[in-house]
């Protein structure tokens, strides 16, 4: 691995099944220092990815890390699901125990509160799903949200087509409103765009050298639960947000100007040109990726 990580991190997510699996690298790998889980809806409803939230946690008896309700919807439109990809437990059947206890707080607020409580910069944002909670800090808590250390976002497509509409991938196409208020907001973004993440997928063998410890074991479950054909995951979108966290020389990463399809046609969310300048990782070194994934899940 590359040298060890001393950043504090609060995770935004929306578990569904590549959402599980990169939280429990997060918090099997030793490599975090996880503030707190904070919920969005996005893959499934609030509710469900709230209380997955807390079993992932409940799983690795990490009951000192809370989990904090986020937003149930979009700032100004409907929501998106995608249970006929992730279930509709939103793990694909996959049983993990109950959370030890209740979500409290609220996330917008909680994250305000955790920013004020520590150095300015000191704690990154990683950003699994709708891009909402990090809207609503940044409109009701700006002061607290110019403290965010690194705020590294899965979302977007530069080139190539969309999940969602032509060029819209999902998380961004949830709430185009809230990617527009981040963007904007010049703080240190970057986006690892589905041009990366497609390109790293687990296929069987990866999987069963996962099969050690309770964190490979599950995470093996829930890749095996994101097979298409039996022979390759779909793509393991947001566990390259924590590989990129940890080691950035896996990633190219440049700056493109952009703008956010704003419009409620079947590309809404969609990157365009524009005159944002955000950094955006393009390439992955895969083999290096997943096996940083490996260790990760396998330790």
């Amino acid at each position: 691995m590359s040298a060890p990580s001393t950043r504090r991190v609060i995770i935004d997510t929306d578990p569904g099944l590549d959402d599980a699996v990169a939280i429990l690298f997060a918090l099997n790998s030793g490599r975090f220092d996880v503030l707190g889980l904070t919920s969005v809806a996005g893959n499934i409803g609030i509710d469900i990815t709230t209380k997955n939230a807390g079993r992932l946690l409940a799983l690795l008896d990490r009951e000192n890390i809370p989990v904090i309700t986020g937003a149930a919807a979009p700032l100004a439109r409907k929501g998106i699901e995608e249970a006929g990809i992730h279930g509709n437990d939103g793990l694909g059947g996959v049983v993990l125990p109950e959370p030890f206890a209740r979500p409290h707080g609220y996330a917008p607020y909680w994250m305000a509160e955790q920013l004020h409580a520590s150095h300015a910069h000191s704690v990154d944002i990683l950003a699994l799903g709708p891009l909402t909670n990090i809207a609503l800090l940044l409109r009701d808590h700006a002061d607290a949200a110019r403290r965010i250390g690194r705020l590294i976002v899965m979302g977007g497509v530069v080139h190539g087509r969309g999940n969602v509409g032509p060029h819209s991938e999902f998380n961004f196409a949830c709430d185009p409103e809230a990617v527009d208020v981040v963007l904007r907001s010049g703080l240190d973004v970057t986006l690892v765009p589905l041009d990366v993440t497609r390109k790293v997928r687990a296929n069987v063998a990866f999987v069963q050298s996962l099969r050690t410890g309770t964190a490979g074991n599950a995470a093996a479950d829930l890749i095996s639960a994101y097979f298409q054909d039996g022979l390759e995951s779909r793509p393991l979108h947001d566990p390259c947000v924590m590989l990129l966290a940890l080691a950035p020389e896996l990633f190219r990463v440049e700056t493109r100007n952009v703008s956010v399809d704003l419009s409620d046609g079947p590309d809404a969310g969609a990157l365009l040109a524009g005159t944002i300048p955000v950094k955006i990782a393009m390439e992955v070194d895969v083999a290096g990726a997943l096996n940083l994934l490996a260790e990760g899940l396998a330790a």
